[in-house]
């Protein structure tokens, strides 16, 4: 079957792929990643088909990723003001899509793609649209491929990432242990926007791995190092010594953590976020991309176990 398909649930349609012993299902809305079983074992922290993603679970962000502050940035001299997300810190936050219903643009047994489109609106003048094609390989490993394309007449700003929470099956996450091979980490306000940046220390190094029960971060990393194969692999570790990891491409030299107590009804639950560039880009720059008409930003993030 290609890219089974199921019902209107609160999260729209869900399409669900099958390879190598791993199955993963992906919301019409946000185009979310809701589950991602391999050889039985939990990897992503599940969520139901009629409940919005819990703290933003699984969601792609664009075409920004995290916070804007106070939703204002300047484009061309004139103040563009997004509508606020986040009232409680008075935030546009992760980007445009997450209520948005994305559309199929092709479906396969081990793959699917979705696009989301972005219309001018309030605070973004701009035309573009968002493909993401989640895909498993032969071992039931995961792919996820975004694309940012400007479709509009103006050179727009660009950036995206995603907000998957890892686990490993029944192992508490508390026990597990977080591996980030980054020396820089970002530097924030109480409102959680980026004010300058520091060599790590303490609760945010996380280089030679850190127990994720023993820390409470919400926090960017930087100046990642790659591994052989040109990426970068955030790993958390199980006791017994399995592993999952998140792995990116060049493309995230960010990687967002953020552990919490707050996470629906379990006691602990961390999100590994790759980012194309951190919170406030828009006001900051940093790591910012301009697309000129028809150019597109392009990247591919992923999860890997060993079990």
């Amino acid at each position: 079957m290609n890219g089974q398909e199921t019902g209107a649930a609160a999260t729209g349609r869900q399409f669900t792929i099958r390879n190598g012993g791993a199955e993963v299902t992906v919301t019409e809305l946000a185009a979310a990643l809701r589950t991602y079983r391999r050889q039985g074992v939990d990897l992503v922290e599940p969520f139901s088909a009629d409940e919005l993603p819990p703290s933003g679970s699984g969601i792609l962000m664009a075409p920004w990723g995290n916070r804007v502050r106070d939703g204002k940035w300047v484009l061309e001299g004139k103040v563009q003001q997004l509508d606020l997300t986040e009232p409680s810190r008075g935030n546009a936050t992760h980007g445009l899509l997450r209520n948005t219903g994305y559309t199929v643009a092709d479906a396969t047994a081990e793959a699917v793609s979705l696009v989301g489109e972005i219309f001018p609106q309030h605070g973004f003048p701009f035309r573009m649209r968002h493909t993401a094609t989640y895909s498993l390989d032969a071992d039931g490993h995961l792919a996820v491929r975004q694309e940012l394309a400007n479709l509009g007449p103006a050179t727009a700003p660009a950036a995206f990432g995603a907000h998957p929470y890892l686990r490993l099956g029944d192992v508490p996450v508390e026990d597990l242990v977080l591996t980030v091979r980054g020396r820089r980490r970002l530097v924030a306000d109480e409102r959680l926007i980026p004010v300058g940046e520091e060599d790590v220390d303490g609760d945010t190094d996380f280089r030679a791995g850190k127990r994720v029960g023993d820390v409470r971060v919400d926090v960017a990393v930087t100046a990642l190092e790659a591994g052989p194969d040109g990426r970068y692999q955030h790993v958390l570790t199980a006791p017994d010594g399995r592993r999952v990891a998140l792995w990116a491409d060049r493309t995230f030299p960010f990687a967002h953590i953020f552990v919490t107590e707050n996470y629906r009804n379990v006691p602990l639950a961390v999100a590994v976020e790759p980012m194309s560039a951190p919170a406030n880009a828009l006001n900051s720059g940093n790591s910012l991309a301009w697309l000129e008409t028809g150019e597109s930003l392009a990247g591919t993030w992923g999860i890997r176990s060993w079990l």
